[in-house]
Parts: structure tokens; C-alpha cells; sequence
């Protein structure tokens, strides 16, 4: 997938309703916007976060995206006119439940693919986790009438 694919994410800040067909382009889009900026949260890519990402994103969507991708949707440039934080409330209401918490589930696994989480990561995953309204039940996998 193309950077320049993003069609949901121009379509988003166009104002325009997103369709319950392109929700699940939305969730992909947010899930490599979402990664790939988590590389750069601790203002240091490491190649493993870049792989990891690139793992997530292929079982998460059935795509393959190249490392050139995950590293031009990390650049700060690209969000020059909204935050992530700022475009992930905007959409929060157009994904799926499930997709907002895999959402922050894949953030923590790339957070924890390099054995060193930062206070900067901490800071970010508690931003993604509260733009998206991602409750803490959701995060460790709580859910009503679930018990196993």
C-alpha cells in the first residue's frame, strides 16, 4: 500500500461519512499511521520497530507494506496540519470497536518489540489509547460476560 493510497484519511479530513465499506480501509490506514508514527515516538526508528510494524500491519490487514512505507508515514511532515492524536478522535467514532482496541493492542507489541519501552512511548500509547476512548478493560482484554 501506497502513502499516497491514503484515500480514507483525505476523505476524513475532508469532512466527508466514511461507509461501512471503507471502514475497513480506515482501520489499515489508521493501524499504518498509527505504527509507523509509534516508530518514531522515541525519536529513534529502530529497524526491529520497523519489522515488527511491518509483521502487524501483515497480519492485521493481509498486506505487505515495505519498510519505505512505514518510514515516510512516520515523518512528522505528514501531520503538519492535524496530530495524530487530533485525527485519531476524528475518526474514533467511524471504526469498529474492535478495531480501535486492536489498534492500541498492535501499539503496545511494536512498543515492546525492542526490549526498551521509553517514557516518550508510555506518553504516546496513553495518547493513542485516549484519542481512540479505548477504556483499560479493553486494553487487557476485559470484556462483560467473557470468561475465558
Amino acid at each position: 500500500m501506497a502513502i499516497a493510497d491514503l484515500k480514507s484519511v483525505l476523505k476524513i479530513f475532508g469532512g466527508s461519512d466514511v461507509s461501512e465499506e471503507e471502514q475497513d480501509e480506515l482501520y489499515k490506514e489508521v493501524l499504518l499511521m498509527t505504527l509507523a508514527r509509534a516508530a518514531d515516538a522515541d525519536i529513534n526508528i529502530q529497524t526491529v520497530e520497523v519489522d515488527r510494524i511491518r509483521e502487524i500491519l501483515q497480519e492485521h490487514t493481509g498486506q505487505e507494506f515495505s519498510a519505505g512505507d512505514v518510514r515516510v508515514a512516520a515523518r512528522a511532515e505528514l501531520y503538519a496540519e492535524a496530530s495524530l492524536r487530533k485525527y485519531l478522535a476524528s475518526v474514533r467514532s467511524k471504526m469498529a470497536n474492535k478495531d480501535r482496541v486492536g489498534t492500541v493492542h498492535a501499539l503496545a507489541d511494536v512498543f515492546r518489540s525492542d526490549q526498551s519501552i521509553s517514557v516518550l512511548e508510555v506518553d504516546f500509547f496513553n495518547g493513542v489509547a485516549e484519542a481512540l476512548q479505548v477504556t483499560p478493560a479493553e486494553i487487557a482484554g476485559l470484556t462483560a460476560g467473557d470468561v475465558s
